[in-house]
Parts: C-alpha cells; sequence; structure tokens
C-alpha cells in the first residue's frame, strides 16, 4: 500500500523539478511511511527533460517483501519501463509462476516486479487477468506513452489534471496541490453533486479541471495525441441480461425437481457465462459462492506484516473472521470499536462472535470529540465528503494500527447480495405500483398523514411516511428521493442565487444549471436495464455509492494511519459471481443476504444472523444540539459566511432552527453543509 505521484510536460514552463515532486511524494507520507522514491527522465531521447520530461514519485508502506528490493519507481531490466504502484496484486504468485513457465525471471519477491513483467508480456491485456486493488502509473519509453490505471471496483483512488501540455496526477488531491498553477476553483456542478450524494462522484473532483479516474479504466497519455480513457472491466457484461431468457432464478429448483432441467453440476471454475449460470440450483450456487469466499479470504492473508480483520458483530465481517479461523495456524486477531451511546455500540456482538472463533479479540472504547478531529478530517479528504461514519471509521483505524499493519474487512457484502433495507423497500413499491390508483392515493394521502410524525431518521414511521409520500415517482427518482441528502426542492432552496448566476453565466461552466443531480446514478443503473429493478438498484450502487462513498471513506481513514485494509467479499470472482445471482437467491422476503447466509450458515451464530441491519454511526442529530451546536452555528450563520457565494443563508437558518427545535432531523444535511464551510476555509 502506497501513495503515488507523477507529471508528464511537453513546454519548460509546465515542468516538475525534482524538488516539487518530492513535495507532492512526501504529501503522501501517511500512504507509505517506509520508504520514498523519485525520478525524473527525458520525454524524448535527447531532449533535456526540463523541456519534455517524465517525473514519477513514490511512497511505500511494506507489506510483501520487506525488503528494499521493493524499491520504486520501479524500473524494468532493460530500463524501458518505470512505474509507480499504489495496491496489492493478491494473485501475484499464481501470475509469477505463469510467467516464469513462459520464459520470464525476477530479481524481487515482490508483486510490482509481477505487475511489470506481466505489463511487459500482456500490455494493456494485464489489466484483466489483475486481481487485486490498485492504481498506478507506467511510462513506457518504447511507447513514449504514460498508463495510469485503477482497479475494477475503486479501492484505490487516483486522480489526475489534464492540461494542454501537461497531465499531472497523485493517489490524493493534496499532492496534485503541490504541483505549481493548479487551480483551486470550485466545480459548480460538483458541488451540487455533493450536495445530492454526500460525496463528489467521478470522474469530478471538487475542483474545476481536475478529475477522478473511474474504477475499472485507464487512462493513454501520448504526446500529440488526444488522451484516451477507457474501461477494462464492464461490469453489465456479467451482469446485465433478461433474467427470463433462462429458466433460472426462483423457478430453477423446482424445474429440476421436475426434469425439466437436468441437475448440472459446476466445472472447474465456475462458467462466468450467465446463460450457463442460470441452469443452476440455489445449492450449487451456494456451494461455488463458499468456494470463492474461502478463495478471496486465503489469498488476502498473503503478507509479511502482522494482519488481523475488523469485527462488527455484522453478518459480513464474522463471515470473512470464521473464514479466516480456517485457514489460520495462529489465533486470528480481531478489532472492535465501541462507544458509550448504546444504540451505536457493537462490542457485546463482536465480543460473542471473537469468543466463538475464539479469536485474538482487541476492544477499543472512545468517546467521539467530533470537534476535536473535525478539522483534521475535513482536511484529510482534500475535499468535502459528508459521510458522517467517516468518524468511527477513523477511529478504528487508528487504534487497530497500533497492533497491526492489515485488517481485512466485510465492505461490499450490502452492495453485492441486497443488505441494505432499502432494497426491501424498492422491492415494496414495485408491489404497491400494481395496486389501483385510488388506494395508492389513499396511501400517499390519508394513510401516511396517519402515521406517527417522529423526527428519528431510524424510527419505522419516519422511513413509512417517506416511502409512501414518493409513490407514484419514478422508480429512480423514488430511490433518489430516498438516499438524497438535499432533495430535488431542498436543493434548489438550499442554494443561493448567486450560485445559480454563476452556474448559467460562466463561460467555463457550460450547461451547469441544466445539470440533473440523477444523471451519475441513471447511468449506472441504465447499465442493468434488462434486470428487475430492485437487482438493477443494487447494482446501480456497486457503480457508485460503494467506490464514491465506502471505498472512498476506508481508504482515506485508513491511509491517515499507515493501514492497508482488504475486502474479500470485493474479490472480482465473488463479485462477478454476485452479479449473475438471481434477486430471489439474494433477497428471500424480508432476509437479505439470503445465499451469502445460507453459504456460510454455520459460522454465523444464531444471534448474529437474527440482528437487523445496523449501521456504523455516530449520534450527529443529539451533537448538533448539544456539543457541536455552537460550531454549527459560528461556521454556518457567521457573517462572512452568511455573505459568502453558494449557500442560501436564510434556509441554512431555517434548517438550523427546525433541528434545534426538533421540528426535523437536519443532522445529514446539517453536516454537509459544515463539511463544506470548513473545506473551503482551509483552502
Amino acid at each position: 500500500m502506497c501513495g503515488i505521484c507523477g507529471a508528464v510536460w511537453t513546454s519548460a514552463r509546465k515542468q516538475i523539478d525534482l524538488t516539487t515532486l518530492d513535495r507532492a511524494t512526501d504529501a503522501l507520507t501517511k500512504r507509505g511511511p517506509d520508504d520514498r522514491g523519485s525520478l525524473r527522465l527525458p520525454l524524448t531521447p535527447g531532449v533535456p527533460p526540463e523541456e519534455k520530461g517524465v517525473a514519477l514519485g513514490h511512497r511505500r508502506l511494506a507489506i510483501v517483501d520487506l525488503s528494499s528490493a521493493g524499491r520504486q519507481p520501479f524500473v524494468s531490466d532493460d530500463k524501458t519501463l518505470y512505474m509507480t504502484f499504489n495496491g496489492e496484486i493478491y494473485n501475484y504468485v499464481e501470475i509469477r509462476d505463469e510467467l516464469r513457465r513462459r520464459g520470464r525471471t525476477f530479481r524481487t519477491e515482490t508483486d510490482v516486479e509481477v505487475l511489470m513483467k506481466l505489463y511487459e508480456e500482456f500490455g494493456l491485456d494485464c489489466l484483466p487477468k489483475l486481481n487485486g486493488m490498485f492504481a498506478f502509473a507506467v511510462w513506457d519509453a518504447r511507447e513514449k506513452r504514460l498508463l495510469l490505471a485503477r482497479d475494477r471496483i475503486g479501492k484505490k483512488p487516483l486522480v489526475y489534471r489534464l492540461e494542454s501540455d501537461r497531465l499531472l496526477f497523485a493517489s490524493e488531491l493534496k499532492a496534485l496541490k503541490e504541483f505549481p498553477d493548479v487551480p483551486r476553483d470550485v466545480d459548480l456542478i460538483a458541488l451540487r453533486q455533493y450536495l445530492t450524494y454526500q460525496y463528489v462522484p467521478y470522474p469530478r473532483t471538487i475542483y474545476e479541471g481536475t478529475s477522478k479516474l473511474p474504477p475499472a479504466s485507464y487512462l493513454i497519455w501520448k504526446e500529440g495525441r488526444e488522451p484516451i480513457i477507457e474501461r477494462y472491466w464492464r461490469a453489465e457484461d456479467v451482469g446485465d441480461f433478461d433474467e427470463r431468457d433462462f429458466p433460472g432464478g426462483a423457478d430453477v429448483d423446482r424445474l429440476v425437481a421436475s426434469g425439466a432441467l437436468g441437475a448440472a453440476t459446476f466445472g472447474e471454475p465456475f462458467p462466468d457465462d450467465a446463460r450457463s449460470f442460470y441452469n443452476r440450483s440455489f445449492e450449487e450456487t451456494k456451494r461455488e459462492l463458499r468456494r470463492r469466499l474461502e478463495n478471496a479470504v486465503k489469498i488476502r492473508m498473503r503478507c509479511d506484516v502482522p494482519f488481523g480483520a475488523f469485527l462488527s458483530g455484522g453478518i459480513d465481517s464474522t463471515i470473512v473472521v470464521g473464514l479466516m479461523r480456517k485457514f489460520s495456524p495462529n489465533k486470528v486477531r480481531t478489532f472492535s470499536i465501541g462507544f458509550s451511546q448504546k444504540k451505536y455500540d457493537e462490542t457485546p456482538f463482536a465480543r460473542r462472535t471473537a469468543e466463538r472463533f475464539g479469536t485474538e479479540h482487541t476492544e477499543f472504547f472512545v468517546e467521539p470529540d467530533a470537534e476535536a478531529i473535525l478539522p483534521a478530517l475535513v482536511a484529510q479528504f482534500d475535499e468535502p465528503f459528508a459521510d458522517s461514519s467517516a468518524i468511527p471509521t477513523w477511529y478504528l483505524c487508528e487504534t487497530t494500527r497500533r497492533e497491526v499493519t492489515v485488517a481485512l474487512g466485510g465492505d461490499g457484502g450490502d452492495e453485492l447480495f441486497c443488505g441494505y433495507d432499502r432494497y426491501k423497500a424498492v422491492k415494496l413499491s414495485q408491489y404497491v405500483e400494481k395496486l389501483p390508483y385510488a388506494l395508492r392515493r389513499l396511501l400517499a394521502g390519508p394513510i401516511r398523514s396517519m402515521l406517527p410524525n417522529t423526527i428519528s431518521q431510524r424510527s419505522v414511521w419516519r422511513r413509512g411516511r417517506r416511502f409512501l409520500e414518493t409513490i407514484g415517482m419514478d422508480a429512480l427518482e423514488q430511490y433518489l428521493q430516498w438516499i438524497a441528502i438535499f432533495n430535488r426542492s431542498r436543493l434548489d432552496s438550499v442554494l443561493s442565487d448567486e450560485y445559480w448566476s454563476a452556474c448559467r453565466a460562466d463561460a467555463p461552466r457550460p450547461q451547469a444549471a441544466e445539470l440533473d443531480c440523477c444523471d451519475f446514478l441513471q447511468d449506472a443503473f441504465d447499465k442493468f436495464k434488462r434486470r428487475d429493478l430492485t437487482t438493477a438498484i443494487s447494482f446501480a450502487d456497486v457503480l457508485t455509492y460503494l467506490p464514491c462513498d465506502i471505498m472512498t471513506k476506508v481508504d482515506i481513514t485508513s491511509m491517515r494511519s499507515s493501514l492497508e485494509t482488504r475486502a474479500p467479499l470485493l474479490d472480482p470472482n465473488v463479485a462477478e459471481l454476485a452479479l449473475q445471482i438471481p434477486l430471489a437467491y439474494k433477497l428471500k422476503g424480508k432476509r437479505g443476504k439470503h445465499i451469502l447466509r445460507e453459504a456460510c450458515a454455520e459460522l454465523l451464530p444464531e444471534e448474529i444472523d437474527a440482528r437487523p441491519k445496523t449501521g456504523f454511526g455516530v449520534p450527529l442529530d443529539d451533537w448538533f444540539r448539544g456539543p457541536l451546536n455552537k460550531t454549527l452555528r459560528d461556521v454556518l450563520l457567521d457573517p462572512s459566511t452568511r455573505r459568502a457565494p453558494w449557500f442560501n443563508a436564510d434556509f441554512v437558518e431555517r434548517l438550523i432552527r427546525e433541528h434545534e427545535e426538533r421540528q426535523f432531523d437536519h443532522a445529514a444535511r446539517l453536516w454537509s453543509l459544515l463539511v463544506f464551510r470548513l473545506w473551503e476555509s482551509q483552502q
């Protein structure tokens, strides 16, 4: 796990000297405290790098082969390839064995050398062969091209800025900002998206003209040509098919029993063709899922440093720890974080799971002090990021790093296997839409008004009212209404006249005012338009919420503590299988993750299996009426802030007042505004 940065330029006035490169590299020290490296090369032989050149920087967190042999930037044997690499290639042993059979030799035990030799052998076709989390850059002197690439799910970040005679890139914006003449103008479209989703979706960043490389994508730069950005893996190639075309889904077991289908058995490996998959029964699919999960966990236990696992007491982390025990000759080390507020404390469940598996368990109890860590938290993310669960994740990573360098976790299970309650609501909405119009009007009107009007976002009554008030909406619009921090009407209200004027008047921001914030989600949803609605929406989350929110949160908070986190449930073999599994196997009645639970049933204590879904949260609503109230008012209602552009000060004051008076729970909205203003003040 590391931090990378670099540049390529074709003009002397845009050159990057080694002092600047070192400064940008050292901005990523937390990502790689063990070693550093940098180099500068000519773009063209005979032309000094001051005129046309390439610069690569690297900070290393040593995980595999702790010797200096893994020092980067890594140089090929013939000195024509130069690589700076962030991440882990989990299947590097298997790839190395295959490359040796092809005649390649190796001088180190590192995965970066394996990646270099794989690129030498296959070029761009190396990318689909990688099982890992990564973001890397390769300067290919033979082709005179720079390649940037990112892993399938988007676990590792990569930002870049493309100019007429220069390309800059880095793991994080903080390094990119160390390069000279990098503007910091707020991207007004990105601001609107942030207020909708609580993060800035790729390919944008909060800075105009600076971009995120999307997951599963690569960028190729060559002098004199337009850069190419392409996806090398498409989730829709695996998961977009009409289930009605196949005899699988909920009826496959009945068809096999009746003799209409032969009871096929899995080959080795499991067929990736969806048409083959839909001749498989639930039991066969369950066995194959278990096999892939075991392989995913086992391969992620490869490292030369102390490692353990996060243990929350939920389904996903329990499965990961249970499988780790199977492959570990020693006790598995597990880590949980506890809070004094009982409804946010999961340590009793984690403790019982640890006892069941006989782990070496460590609990850390903290009293979250948002006011104390808020400035550092905002600064660490580089751009506004309003998922408040970053606070407990921050504490968990910080305390876990005291004991180990690598931690496995359960990220990805909810999106891939329909674990969130909102997917149940999507499925329910489909039944409601089939009701007679008059009955739907009755539900959305009189019946909704009869429900208790509680302000608690977690209340079943509050969720019921929110569900009923969206009856009749387009399915995706309804979903956005449920998940948006600021829905359409509130977004129009919170943004100021100055904001809308800037959108319409500024030439560098064409059509900014016409952008529909639903487009990001819509584009992902449309990739699975042949699947059922619930599946399509959950897979849209795999392409949007998972990389932009969950992966960003875990990467930034863990790297801040120089802790590497690994997610077995996001192994590409597991993910591709999940993309093929029908909804009936995942969501059975009110039971989400059905096939995942069944595949690992003996690992799940009954009380863990029966637990309702809980989030990893903090009591923002109470904080904004108590210890954070003064900070909230000082930041959002300060006279200088009220005169600042973008937000409607009167509407913001109304949100604060309604929250303080318990008329409504605006905690998530106020948090997003507070985070933005604090981020803005640090620029």
